[in-house]
Order: C-alpha cells, then sequence, then structure tokens
C-alpha cells in the first residue's frame, strides 16, 4: 500500500491536501488533479489508489503527452493482430491492463480531439474498443486525470471537450507551487536527504545561509526541482554541510545565484552608502573601509548576510580571495558607480555641474550615467 506519508510537508495546504485524499481515495469517482509541473501529481494519484479499496490492484500510469499521437488509441485501448503495420501480435492497452485498479492519465490536456471522444465513450460506457476489434471489452477501473494546463482556457480555445472536463473533474484536487508554501521547503530538504544517502555516508546538511536562499528561490520546477538538487549535493558532498556561496556557480540553479549575488550587491551598497560625508570640493575618495565605515554598517549588517558583508570588506581591501564559484563582477562595479554618484549627488545637493566637479567627470557624461541609473529624482 503506498503510505500517504509519502506527500512531505507541514504546511496548511499540505495537511488539506492529504485530508482530501482520505476522505477521496476511498470512492470510486474519478479524479482530475491540476498542479504546475514537478508539483507531485503522479504522488497523489498514487495516494489516492493506496487510500482506496482497490490497492491489491495495479496503479498504471501513461503520459499522454509523451507518447505520439497516432499511437496514443494502441497505448490506451490496446489493438488486435493484423490491425495495422507493425501489429504483429494482440496487445493489451493501459485501460485493461489497469483492470481492477486505477488509471493515472497524466497530461490529460495534451490529448488530441478525436481522441478525448473515444476517453468520454470509455468513461461513460466503461467499455473499450481495442484497435482493430469488432467487439468491446468491459472493464473496471478508475481513472484518475492530472494536467499542469488551464482545462477551462483549453475549452475557450476549442481544444478540449467541455463534456470531458465534467466527466473527468468530479474530484478536483488542486496542488500548491512550492514557491506558495514555502515552509516546506526545509523539510522537504531534509525528506531528500535521507532519501538520497550514499555509501553510509550521514545526510547532506544545509548551511543556514543556504537555507535562506532557498527560501527566496521562487522554484519553476517545484518538488521535482528540489528533488534533483539534492540528488546532485548528495553525489558531490555526502555527509557534509551545503554552503551554495562556496558550491562551483554551474551546480547552482541560475535563479539561487542571482539572488546570492544581488545579496552581495546589496552588501556592497550598504558599505558605500555608509561612508561619511566628505566636506566641501573634495572628491569622493575610492571605495575604503575605515573603522568608523565598519560601525556604521554593523547595524545594518543584522539583516544582511554577516559571511556576504565580511567578504566584500575583505575584498575592498584586498585580503580575500575571489570565491572559488566566481562573482559578478560587472554587476558589483555597476553598483559601486551607482552608489557613488547617488551620494554626490546628495552632497551637492542635486546640482549636476557640483557633482561633475566632485566626480572629475564631464558634466554630459554625468547625465548619461544619471539617466542610466534612474538617478535624476535624486536630491
Amino acid at each position: 500500500m503506498f503510505e500517504l506519508t509519502s506527500i512531505i510537508g507541514l504546511s496548511r495546504v499540505i495537511e488539506e491536501l492529504r485530508s482530501l485524499i482520505k476522505v477521496v481515495g476511498p470512492s470510486d469517482a474519478t479524479v482530475l488533479i491540476m498542479g504546475d509541473s514537478g508539483t507531485g501529481k503522479e504522488l497523489v494519484a498514487k495516494a489516492l489508489h493506496g487510500c482506496s479499496s482497490r490497492n491489491k490492484g495495479p496503479f498504471i500510469p501513461v503520459n499522454c503527452g509523451a507518447i505520439p499521437r497516432e499511437l496514443l488509441e494502441s497505448e490506451l485501448f490496446g489493438h488486435r493482430k493484423g490491425s495495422f503495420t507493425g501489429a504483429i501480435s494482440d496487445r493489451k492497452g493501459r485501460f485493461e491492463l489497469a483492470n481492477g485498479g486505477t488509471l493515472f492519465l497524466d497530461e490529460i490536456g495534451d490529448m488530441s480531439m478525436d481522441l478525448q471522444v473515444k476517453l468520454l465513450r470509455v468513461l461513460q460506457e466503461r467499455e473499450i474498443d481495442p484497435v482493430g476489434s469488432q467487439h468491446g471489452i468491459p472493464i473496471d477501473v478508475r481513472v484518475v486525470a492530472a494536467t499542469h494546463k488551464n482545462i477551462e482556457t483549453l475549452i475557450q480555445q476549442g481544444d478540449f471537450r467541455e463534456d470531458l472536463y465534467y466527466r473527468l473533474n468530479v474530484m478536483p484536487m488542486e496542488i500548491v507551487a512550492l514557491r506558495d508554501r514555502r515552509e516546506d521547503i526545509a523539510t522537504l530538504f531534509s525528506y531528500f536527504a535521507d532519501l538520497y544517502v550514499r555509501d553510509n555516508q550521514s545526510a547532506i546538511r544545509l548551511h543556514p545561509k543556504s537555507l535562506e536562499l532557498l527560501l527566496q528561490y521562487d522554484w519553476p520546477g517545484n518538488v521535482r526541482e528540489l528533488s534533483n538538487l539534492v540528488d546532485r549535493y548528495s553525489a558531490l558532498y555526502a555527509g557534509q554541510e551545503i554552503d551554495l556561496r562556496k558550491v562551483p556557480a554551474s551546480m547552482v540553479p541560475q535563479g539561487i545565484r542571482s539572488i546570492s549575488d544581488s545579496q552581495s550587491a546589496d552588501a556592497l551598497h550598504l558599505l558605500i552608502g555608509g561612508l561619511p560625508d566628505q566636506a566641501g570640493e573634495a572628491q569622493i575618495p575610492p571605495v575604503m573601509v575605515t573603522e568608523q565605515a565598519e560601525l556604521q554598517l554593523s547595524a545594518a549588517a543584522e539583516e544582511a548576510s554577516q559571511d556576504e558583508v565580511q567578504k566584500v570588506i575583505m575584498l575592498a581591501q584586498g585580503g580575500s580571495d575571489i570565491p572559488e564559484q566566481g562573482l559578478q563582477l560587472k554587476q558589483h562595479l555597476l553598483e559601486i558607480e551607482r552608489s557613488i554618484i547617488k551620494k554626490a549627488l546628495g552632497q551637492a545637493e542635486g546640482n549636476v555641474s557640483k557633482t561633475a566637479r566632485l566626480l572629475n567627470l564631464q558634466r554630459t557624461t554625468l547625465i548619461e550615467k544619471i539617466n542610466k541609473y534612474g538617478l535624476s529624482d535624486s536630491p
């Protein structure tokens, strides 16, 4: 029996999903599961099967989007020998294989209109017609369908039959995307870390700052993406603590790298913005870290990453190497330039000519940079 506890998460929406599975599972009602790719629709379908009286029977999955259109009918309903070129023997379809159990039709939104008509008839008559057969075969199958598409939109576009939608949507279930239940990320990471333990090593662990990065990431691949990421790090760093800031950039999703780079840029911005004003017409000095600047930075550093702030300070002083995973040099330099220009504008009370003298820039060059960084409204 498939364990319901495999639906992982402590969030309210996951608790409600598990409760709904317990209620819907024992019935024979057709279920339509909706949710983004990677949210675990097949996992929910297996849980429904496991909670039903059919759990001793087969659970047969079929991805309607992965099988060529011309082969899907035979795949679902079977065929008879000689019914088409290559049909050298009788073959049972997925419906017949699932007899007495559950058939999971994944990505139902990708099914062609002609097959939708045949599927509707099967759901109504509880009988299949194998390709090339003259006689129908009665079936006893519970159908659970799933899609990541908006079926109602497909109906409006003429790409999905409304009557089939109502036949499938007897019991609708929706799985919330991971970005909308971020409180489950730490629990899921621990679950997958235990699942992917290798060679009697202990499970990998997550550095607190890395957890912050995962919590800010939007997870376009949902739980599947998180699972694959933990599998990757379990292979690369078995038994170790994972600090994403020290992992090679190629091994970190682009979105997480961008968040980390943004935090570094914010730390640079705090560092530069915290420097004391220079009196008179003196030119703004190059980026340096003085004792006074460090004191001014410490309060803001409570919310920023301490490690990132220390890294920026040491880099500015020339006392640290560039991290192995690299950094976005161009972005950091742009942030430095923008912050210095903004500070100079403030010091010059918005006077562009005075600001240009402070920065030893041509006035026209400064105006271009002010427009580039959107600083035209700065005091």
